[in-house]
Parts: structure tokens; C-alpha cells; sequence
């Protein structure tokens, strides 16, 4: 008997725990302090990406663009009062200068500076002009510096791209980079 009375009381608790389960209150919250899991911000379609560009529209010089996510079930943003908001993503802002124009200019035309005229650099332009390119010297090292990505726009953009390109990656260390000692082998 006592064991009956145990098991109906045990099966009463858990049910009444799944009904007060089943009722939750949303958690209103600053969804800019989401954590990864805590949100999804979907796959970027075809409107969203800018064609000419390769990139999503709206990328600023900040190497940002603002994409609408959504948060988990259950939680609700202070920002906009339901359960999407707008997030920063990474992004490579561009101002129109086409890699491959770049590259074909310095391969062919280099020796009259065509190349830093069109990146934005007409003093060195100038230069390579009246010198014949460094007498070709130049030529060949800039179209080594296009190539490699190493010489890009004036501005600070980066190179328009193809989606399947080839983008790289630049890692650049600078007065605030930290080294951290290594140990010996």
C-alpha cells in the first residue's frame, strides 16, 4: 500500500514539473550578448549577396555587414521585441577594383605604370612611366606584388574577386600583436 502511495505521488510530481515546463516565460535579453548556439543567423540567398561585388551588400569599410538572425526558442531581444535581431558578419569590402584588371594591367601594360595608376598610386605610376618601369625591374616586381595580393587598392579595399578567386587571406602582426614565448624541443 505505502508503495502505491509513493509511486502515485512520484508520478504526480513529475507530471505537474512537465506542465509547469510546457508553460515557460520568455527571457527577455540584450540578443547583441548572445552566445554561438544560442542564435542562428541563416545562410546568406542569392538577394542578400551582392553580385558584382562577391560580397553581402552592405558591407562597410569596417569589413562588416548587418544580417537578421534568430534567437532560440524561449528568449526574446529587448531590441526589437521578438526573436530576431541584427547581427555583424565578417565581410571584405570592396570599391570596384577587379583583381584581375590589375593583373592583366601590370603583366601588359607595367612598363608605363598603368597598373599604380589604376590602384590609386600615380606617384609611383609616374615614376615607372618615365623610367620604362624601373627599366622592367619594376614591372616584374609588381606583377609578383599584384599576384600575391601583397599590393592592393590606395583606399585600404580589397580586390574584387570571383566567388571561386583567388582570395587571400593576409595575417599581419603590428605594434599590439602579442608573441608568446615558444617551448624548446
Amino acid at each position: 500500500m505505502l508503495y502505491k502511495i509513493i509511486t502515485l505521488s512520484v508520478i504526480l510530481f513529475l507530471q505537474f514539473i512537465l506542465i509547469t515546463n510546457e508553460t515557460k516565460v520568455p527571457y527577455e535579453v540584450d540578443c547583441s550578448t548572445l552566445r554561438m548556439g544560442q542564435f542562428i543567423c541563416p545562410h546568406p540567398d542569392i538577394d542578400f549577396i551582392d553580385i558584382k561585388t562577391q560580397q553581402p551588400q552592405g558591407c562597410t569599410k569596417e569589413n562588416k555587414a548587418k544580417v537578421w538572425c534568430k534567437a532560440a526558442d524561449g528568449i526574446i531581444c529587448t531590441e526589437t521585441n521578438n526573436s530576431t535581431f541584427r547581427r555583424d558578419i565578417p565581410c571584405k569590402w570592396t570599391n570596384g577594383y577587379s583583381f584581375e584588371t590589375a593583373l592583366l594591367l601590370s603583366i601588359f601594360l607595367g612598363m608605363f605604370g598603368a597598373d599604380r595608376f589604376y590602384l590609386g598610386y600615380p606617384a609611383i605610376g609616374l615614376l615607372k612611366f618615365c623610367t620604362l618601369g624601373f627599366m622592367f625591374l619594376g614591372q616584374l616586381i609588381d606583377v609578383i606584388l599584384i599576384a600575391t595580393q601583397v599590393v592592393g587598392p590606395a583606399d585600404g579595399s580589397y580586390y574584387v574577386i570571383a566567388y571561386y578567386g583567388a582570395g587571400i587571406e593576409m595575417i599581419k602582426s603590428d605594434n599590439w600583436t602579442c608573441k608568446l614565448p615558444q617551448e624548446n624541443w
